[in-house]
C-alpha cells in the first residue's frame, strides 16, 4: 500500500506533463513558424550589424558606421536573398566607386558641372534599376547612390577622393561579409525551403479554387480579386526562384524545371479563366438542355479535384485520376452530343467549345501536376519539353519618367546646396539620392518617403540622446553593443511591418549614418541636428515632388502601360509561333503586376486595368490556340480558296481592336471572326466523313467561337476609351 501511494503522486504529474506537452507543442510550432521567424531575423540583423561595427573598428577604418549601415540595408530573412543582394551590391559598389572617381576627375572645382554629372549618373542608374527590376535593381541602385555617398562629401577636397573611395569600399565589404556570414551560419533560413512550401501551398490552394469555379462558379468580383492574387504569386515566384538559385546548387541545376513549372501554372490559370468566362455565359445566355448536358462534366471534374484535403496534396495521384478522366472524356462527350445535333448550330457550337476548353484545361492541369510531382520527388528534369523563360520588361515611358523624376528631386536639392553653401547640403543631396533609389519601385513612393522622413526625425532625436548622454558614459565595446542592440532591434522590427516599413528603414539607416559610433567619436550634437534636418528636408522635398509634380499613377503613364498590355494581343496575332505562348503569358502577367503596383488604391482605374488584363489573356490565348490548330491542319488551305486570307484578316482586325479599341474596330473584328466561322463550318461539312479532319475543324471552330463570345461579352472593356 505504501508503495502504491509512493508511485501514484509521481505518475499523475507525468501524465499531466504529457498532456501539457501535447497541448503546447502545436502552439510552439505555430510560434516558431510565424513570430519566431521575426525574432530570429531581428537577432541575426542586430548580430550582423554589431559584428560589422566591431570588425571595422578592429581594422581601424575611418567610418565603421558605414559598415553597420550596410548591414541594415542588406539584411533579409532568407540567406539566399542576402547572398544575392550581396553579389549585386559588390558589383554596384565597384561601378559606383569608379563613377565617383571619374566624375571627380572630370569636374574638379566645378561644382555646377559636377552636380550635373552626378545627377545624370544617379538618375540613369535608378532608371536602369526600374527597367531591369528584381535583383538587378539592387545592383543599379547601388551603382547610383554609392557614387553620391563617395563623391558628394569629398567634392570640396578632390585630393582625398581616391582614398575615400577605397575606404568606403572596404567598409561596405565588411558589412557585406558580416551579413552574409551571419545569415548563412546562424540558423539559416533557406529560400529553397520557402520556395517548396510556397509551391505546395499554391498547388493546394489553386486546386481548391479551380474546384470551386468548376462546381458552382464564383462571383465576378471575387474571381477577379483571386486572379489578381495569382498574378502576384507568379511574379513573386520568379524572384524567389532567383534567390534560391544563389544558395542551393540543386535549385540552380533545376532552374529550367522551375521555370517550366511556373509557365505551366500560367497556362492553367489562363485556361481556368476561359472556362469561368464560358460557364458564366452559358448560365446566363445558354439554353437549358445545353447547360444540363455539359455541367455534369464540370461537376465531376470538380469532385475529382476536391477529393484530397488541402493539408495532404499528392500531385501524382491527382494527375493519374485526371488522366483517367481525360481518357474517357472524348467518347462520353460524343455520346452526350448526339441527342443535341438537332439544336441550333450556335448552341451546338457552345457545347463543342465548352467540351474543348474542358479537355484543354484537364490536359494542362495534368502537365502542371506531373511537373510539380517530379520536382517533389527530385526526378531528373525531362528534356522532352522546351525550356520556359519568364520575360519582364518595364515600359520605356515609365523608365524615362523615373529618370526625370529623380533628376528633378536631386536638382532642386543640389541647387539649394550650391546657392546657399549649406554645410550639410551635401548630406541632403545624398538623402535625396537615397529617397529616389529606395522608393523607385515602391507602390506609393510619396508615402514611403514620408515614412522615411519620420524615421529620420526619430533617428536624429535618438542620435542626439546617444551623442550627449550614452557615448560619453560608456566604455568598452561590450557595453557599446549592449546599448546599441535595443535601438537597432527596434528599427529592424518596424522595418518588418508591411505598412510601416518606411519608418523602420529610415530609422535604422539614418541612425547608423548620423549617430553610429566611429573609432574616434565626434561629440557635435549641433552638427548631428543640422545633418538630421538636411536628411529630413531632402525626404520632404522628394515626397512633395512624388505626390504633386510626378505622381506614379499619372493617367498618361497608366495609359502607356495599358497600351503595352493590350499590345500583347497584337504580338499573339502577328509574332512568330515558336515560344509565343510563353512570351505572351509572362509579359501579360508582368505588365499586370506593374499596373497593380501603381494602382494600389481601390479605384475604377484599377478595376479597368484588371479587366483589360483578363480580356487580353482570354482573347490572346485563344488566338494562339487558333494559330496552332490552323498550322497543325495545313491541308485546310486547299479546302477553301478564301480560308487563308480570311484567317489573316481576322488576326489583323483583332490586333487593330486591341491596338485602338473602339466600337468600329469591335464591329470589324466580329465580322471577320464570323466570316472565318462560316468558312470553317463549310469545310467541316466537306470533311465530315473523315474523323481526324473533322476533329481538327471542330477544334478550329471552337477557338473561333470562343473569340466571338469573348468579344460579345457584356462585361468586356472593348468600348472603353
Amino acid at each position: 500500500m505504501k508503495r502504491e501511494h509512493a508511485i501514484e503522486p509521481t505518475a499523475a504529474p507525468r501524465r499531466e506533463q504529457g498532456v501539457v506537452s501535447q497541448t503546447l507543442s502545436p502552439a510552439v510550432r505555430d510560434w516558431a513558424t510565424s513570430d519566431g521567424l521575426i525574432w530570429l531575423h531581428l537577432l541575426k540583423t542586430v548580430t550582423a550589424g554589431l559584428l560589422a561595427l566591431g570588425i571595422a573598428m578592429l581594422l581601424d577604418l575611418p567610418q565603421p558606421r558605414i559598415a553597420m549601415t550596410t548591414v541594415f540595408v542588406l539584411m533579409q530573412p532568407f540567406s539566399g536573398m542576402v547572398l544575392a543582394k550581396s553579389f549585386y551590391r559588390i558589383l554596384g559598389t565597384a561601378v559606383g566607386t569608379v563613377a565617383a572617381l571619374i566624375l571627380g576627375a572630370l569636374f574638379v572645382q566645378q561644382p555646377e558641372l559636377y552636380m550635373f554629372g552626378m545627377i545624370s549618373w544617379v538618375s540613369a542608374c535608378i532608371a536602369a534599376a526600374v527597367r531591369y527590376r528584381h535583383l538587378r535593381w539592387y545592383g543599379f541602385v547601388l551603382a547610383g547612390y554609392t557614387a553620391a555617398l563617395i563623391g558628394v562629401p569629398n567634392v570640396t577636397v578632390p585630393h582625398e577622393l581616391f582614398l575615400a573611395a577605397l575606404t568606403r569600399a572596404a567598409e561596405v565589404a565588411v558589412g557585406i561579409v558580416s551579413s552574409s556570414a551571419v545569415s548563412a551560419l546562424i540558423v539559416p533560413q533557406r529560400s529553397s525551403l520557402a520556395l517548396r512550401r510556397a509551391l505546395q501551398l499554391r498547388y493546394a490552394n489553386f486546386t481548391a479554387f479551380a474546384a470551386g469555379v468548376l462546381d458552382c462558379g464564383i462571383e465576378r468580383g471575387q474571381f477577379e480579386r483571386r486572379f489578381a492574387g495569382l498574378v502576384d504569386e507568379i511574379v513573386g515566384f520568379e524572384a524567389t526562384r532567383i534567390f534560391a538559385a544563389f544558395e542551393d546548387p540543386a535549385m540552380r541545376s533545376r532552374n529550367q524545371h522551375l521555370g517550366r513549372l511556373n509557365s505551366e501554372f500560367m497556362d492553367a490559370c489562363a485556361r481556368l479563366h476561359a472556362l469561368n468566362q464560358l460557364l458564366k455565359r452559358l448560365r446566363v445566355n445558354g439554353s437549358a438542355p445545353l447547360v444540363a448536358a455539359i455541367e455534369p462534366y464540370f461537376h465531376e471534374l470538380a469532385t475529382l479535384m476536391a477529393l484530397q484535403p488541402d493539408a495532404v496534396v499528392d500531385a501524382s495521384r491527382m494527375a493519374a485520376r485526371l488522366q483517367h478522366f481525360q481518357a474517357s472524356l472524348p467518347r462520353r462527350v460524343r455520346e452526350t452530343r448526339r441527342p443535341l445535333e438537332a439544336v441550333p448550330v450556335e448552341s451546338l457550337a457552345e457545347f463543342d467549345t465548352a467540351a474543348e476548353l474542358l479537355y484543354r484545361f484537364v490536359d494542362e492541369w495534368i502537365r502542371y501536376s506531373e511537373t510539380y510531382a517530379s520536382l517533389a520527388r527530385r526526378k531528373p528534369e525531362s528534356q522532352s519539353r522546351n525550356p520556359s523563360r519568364y520575360l519582364s520588361k518595364t515600359n520605356g515611358f515609365a523608365v524615362a519618367f523615373t529618370f526625370v523624376r529623380s533628376a528633378v528631386v536631386m536638382a532642386i536639392v543640389g541647387w539649394f546646396w550650391i546657392a546657399t553653401d549649406w554645410p550639410s547640403g551635401g548630406l541632403a543631396v545624398i538623402g535625396a539620392a537615397l529617397a529616389c533609389a529606395l522608393t523607385s519601385t515602391a507602390p506609393n513612393p510619396s508615402k514611403m518617403t514620408l515614412q522615411m522622413a519620420a524615421g529620420a526625425v526619430l533617428a536624429t532625436m535618438t542620435g542626439y540622446l546617444f551623442t550627449c548622454y550614452v557615448y560619453p558614459n560608456i566604455d568598452g565595446f561590450p557595453l557599446l553593443c549592449t546599448m546599441l542592440a535595443p535601438v537597432l532591434a527596434l528599427g529592424a522590427f518596424i522595418a518588418t511591418r508591411k505598412h510601416a516599413a518606411g519608418y523602420g528603414i529610415g530609422f535604422s539607416v539614418f541612425f547608423c549614418l548620423l549617430a553610429g559610433p566611429d573609432n574616434v567619436v565626434t561629440y557635435a550634437p549641433d552638427l548631428l541636428i543640422n545633418n538630421g534636418i538636411a536628411l529630413t528636408a531632402s525626404m520632404l522635398v522628394a515626397a512633395l515632388v512624388f505626390a504633386v509634380v510626378f505622381p506614379a499613377d499619372m493617367p498618361w503613364l497608366i495609359g502607356r502601360i495599358m497600351t503595352d498590355l493590350r499590345m500583347q494581343v497584337v504580338s499573339a496575332c502577328k509574332d512568330e509561333p515558336p515560344g509565343l505562348n510563353q512570351r505572351f503569358q509572362s509579359r501579360v502577367h508582368d505588365l499586370t503586376f506593374q499596373l497593380r503596383m501603381l494602382l494600389t488604391r481601390r479605384s475604377r482605374r484599377r478595376r479597368d486595368a484588371l479587366r483589360w488584363m483578363l480580356a487580353t489573356l482570354e482573347v490572346g490565348h485563344a488566338v494562339i490556340d487558333l494559330r496552332n490548330e490552323v498550322a497543325r491542319a495545313g491541308y485546310v488551305d486547299a479546302l477553301h480558296p478564301r480560308w487563308s486570307s480570311t484567317v489573316e484578316r481576322t488576326r489583323d482586325d483583332l490586333a487593330r481592336l486591341f491596338e485602338r479599341p473602339d466600337a468600329g474596330a469591335l464591329e470589324r473584328a466580329l465580322v471577320s471572326v464570323r466570316s472565318a466561322t462560316w468558312i470553317a463550318q463549310d469545310m467541316l461539312q466537306a470533311v465530315h466523313a473523315e474523323r481526324d479532319k473533322r476533329h481538327d475543324l471542330q477544334r478550329i471552330l471552337s477557338c473561333l467561337h470562343f473569340i466571338r463570345t469573348a468579344l460579345l461579352d457584356k462585361d468586356a472593356p472593348f468600348n472603353v476609351r
